[in-house]
């Protein structure tokens, strides 16, 4: 049971980041929209993608380990933003494609929507930083 709850909450963490990686090796990966929409098109993309990439390193460290929540969201958005620096090296490697700074700050501002959201959330829940557990520790979760 351990191993599929592992498997259940660090597999989709696993496929979407192997999808960004997938979208990042396309050489002229484009919309085929006029110039400005496709702008907005693929920096909204960035956006989301790195939102939701959060959103599932936020659900599986919390589900994986009992961690204090400034931890959990540290870890959430560092390991997004890690990625996102990654992913830009990677495109360094693309024929037509590049880094780019301006792509690594988009995509930290969608970890930080995501946090943000997953806070408002839990502040509405009644779950707050203080009353998760221990600060620092950081123990097994699944069973």
């Amino acid at each position: 049971m351990r191993t599929y709850s592992y498997l259940k909450l660090w597999l989709p963490v696993i496929i979407w980041c192997s999808v960004i990686f997938y979208l990042s090796g396309i050489p002229n990966l484009s919309s085929g929209l006029e110039r400005p929409l496709d702008m907005v098109l693929r920096k909204g993309a960035h956006l989301v993608e790195y939102a939701v990439l959060t959103f599932l390193l936020w659900r599986a460290l919390s589900n994986s380990f009992k961690i204090d929540l400034v931890w959990l969201y540290s870890l959430s958005a560092g390991i997004s933003i890690l990625y996102a620096i990654s992913d830009e090296i990677h495109q360094s490697f693309v024929p037509t494609r590049g880094p780019r700074v301006m792509d690594v700050l988009i995509d930290s501002i969608g970890a930080v929507i995501a946090l943000w959201l997953i806070m408002r959330r839990n502040r509405n829940s009644g779950l707050s930083i203080r009353t998760h557990s221990t600060p620092g520790i950081i123990r097994n979760r699944c069973k």
